[in-house]
């Protein structure tokens, strides 16, 4: 049901009397019609923006499930190489350093994203980067 169907059930509910088939003034129809609206594009403008290779890349990745299959075996690849444990310690030894009520989860991103991207294993990068050639070549992009 649209707005104005249940509209007109609420007020056949609220005011019995009137019909439930009532026609709404034509105002109460053309409230969409705002003076505010933005003028209408020229026929130039309506061209739809073709997406890039990347976007079409990134949308193909999520349809098929691949981006999430990608991070659940880069969170199990980090998990087994001790990463994630390194990276909780030096959150955990920043944290004492500065004091509990010092410090923001900005802090901690500014301290940790650099350490923890150079601290990647090659080997991981490596088998992420040959899982991505694979689905690229299987979904022929």
């Amino acid at each position: 049901l649209d707005f104005f169907h249940l509209l007109r059930r609420s007020i056949s509910l609220a005011a019995p009397s009137i019909p439930a088939d009532f026609a709404f003034p034509v105002c109460v129809y053309n409230m969409r019609a705002s003076v505010n609206r933005p003028p209408t594009p020229d026929v130039g403008d309506t061209q739809e923006k073709q997406p890039t290779l990347e976007e079409i890349i990134n949308i193909k990745f999520i349809e098929s499930g691949e981006k999430e299959r990608l991070m659940e075996l880069l969170r199990e690849r980090l998990i087994e190489c001790g990463w994630k444990d390194e990276m909780k310690a030096l959150c955990r030894a920043f944290v004492k350093k500065k004091g509990r009520n010092n410090v923001t989860v900005d802090d901690l991103v500014h301290l940790i994203t650099p350490k923890g991207r150079a601290s990647i294993p090659d080997s991981i990068k490596a088998e992420l980067l040959q899982r991505i050639r694979t689905f690229l070549v299987s979904a022929a992009l």
